[in-house]
């Protein structure tokens, strides 16, 4: 697997590895890590929780792998903006074709990285009303088949009951076949790839959750 240099892991989540891992002691749980390629690749997960990102780059922190999160744009601001660089993520504006979020994530994913995002956009929860619906959107499936790079399916589960000390388990699953999408055109292959992809992520939750 990929050795990732301790100079190249963003500061505040080399913290957030220190900070995280003792906290979890005994009741984490990590399936599929085997599935996880050697080279870049887009990481794909459900969201329950804002604790989300942390727990799902947590099985990939013993090969010093960190996760480059996709985040929105508004989270950019001048309170927040500084630690949302200094864990490593990068902005998107959501509900619209974002060039430059697009570049970055092809970039990082041709320089080896991992790109995490979640294709729902938002968390899959009850409680304040949003702005915007979780619902699949195709642009994860997008930038793997732009970069040409493994789409690996994950699931989080437990983490919107951390507070209540339950079990956390994170499960990767083998990537998604997009091969016999080559040619077509691409609006298409990544709604199909879209299928796919939650397909593979809800079995995974089920698969969890038994």
């Amino acid at each position: 697997m990929r050795i990732v240099s301790a100079r190249q892991i963003p500061v505040l989540y080399r913290i957030a590895t220190w900070i995280f891992p003792p906290f979890f002691a005994g009741r984490k749980r990590w399936i599929g890590v085997e599935n996880v390629p050697e080279s870049g690749f887009v990481l794909a997960s459900n969201h329950v929780s804002s604790m989300d990102p942390f727990v799902l780059g947590m099985p990939l922190w013993p090969a010093r792998r960190p996760v480059r999160y996709m985040a929105k744009a508004e989270l950019f601001n001048r309170w927040l903006g500084w630690a949302m660089r200094a864990i490593g993520t990068f902005p998107v504006r959501r509900g619209e074709a974002d060039a430059d979020a697009m570049r970055t994530a092809l970039q990082l994913l041709r320089d080896g990285e991992i790109v995490g995002m979640f294709p729902e956009g938002t968390r899959a929860s009850k409680g304040l009303r949003k702005k915007f619906e979780a619902k699949p959107h195709p642009g994860t499936a997008r930038i793997a088949l732009a970069a040409g790079v493994p789409l690996v399916p994950a699931a989080v589960v437990g983490t919107a009951k951390l507070l209540r000390f339950s079990p956390v388990t994170v499960a990767f699953g083998p990537p998604i076949p997009l091969d016999d999408l080559a040619g077509m055109p691409r609006r298409r292959a990544a709604e199909i790839a879209t299928e796919r992809l939650m397909t593979a992520i809800d079995g995974l939750v089920t698969q969890i959750d038994r």
